[in-house]
């Protein structure tokens, strides 16, 4: 097993809690029709391109074009964004903040728009401290595109064989094994404690 000089934390769901339902629990009761918006109004695929670089602006058009009688809830989902990432993993984050306080080199590569990852910063701050992160956003690439780990690991000078990846998508796993990295999947901090010391990662 090679030895391990970077490590890369994903954001969402690895250090922060994400979850659309929070407001939309509010502003859409009904369960049912909930579910039916996710699945055809404000999507997952739909709002990863807004992850890709796509503004918010282009975003809500394109939906208000094909359902303007969902303006309201529409335009919610930026509105809101903030109450959807409601909370940090306080275990999660120790470790990150115990492998930069004991010297590690310690970067990010996530899946975020540009904008509302500023503001993430700015109500979780420790999402400034490692040495530096990629945002899809920023980049016009996403996870589990082999180009955005490639990149990142040009960015910041790190050694593909001797770096290791934390995401909780599997997907975004294999993208980074695929670029020729280490790579685990994030199921919680007391596995990741134990996936970092398989690695002779103390923390």
């Amino acid at each position: 097993m090679s030895q391990i000089n970077h490590i890369v934390f994903d954001i969402g769901k690895v250090l922060i809690h994400y979850d659309p339902h929070i407001p939309y629990s509010r502003l859409i009761p009904d369960e049912t029709e909930r579910a039916w918006f996710f699945q055809n109004v404000c999507t997952h695929d739909w709002n990863l391109e807004q992850d890709r670089g796509r503004t918010w602006e282009d975003a809500e058009a394109l939906l208000l074009s094909s359902h303007p009688d969902r303006e309201k809830h529409i335009r919610a989902f930026r509105l809101h964004w903030h109450e959807m990432v409601s909370h940090a993993y306080d275990d999660s984050v120790s470790i990150l903040t115990g492998l930069i306080d004991s010297g590690h080199d310690v970067t990010m590569l996530t899946n975020f728009a540009s904008d509302t990852f500023r503001e993430a910063q700015k109500m979780y701050p420790f999402l400034t401290l490692s040495r530096g992160v990629t945002v899809s956003g920023d980049v016009g690439l996403i996870k589990p595109d082999v180009a955005i780990y490639k990149l990142h690991a040009e960015t910041f000078g790190l050694d593909p064989e001797t770096s290791i990846f934390i995401d909780d998508s599997l997907p975004n796993v294999e993208g980074a094994k695929a670029a020729g990295w280490q790579s685990v999947h994030f199921t919680g901090a007391e596995r990741l404690a134990a996936d970092l010391a398989g690695y002779g990662i103390r923390v």
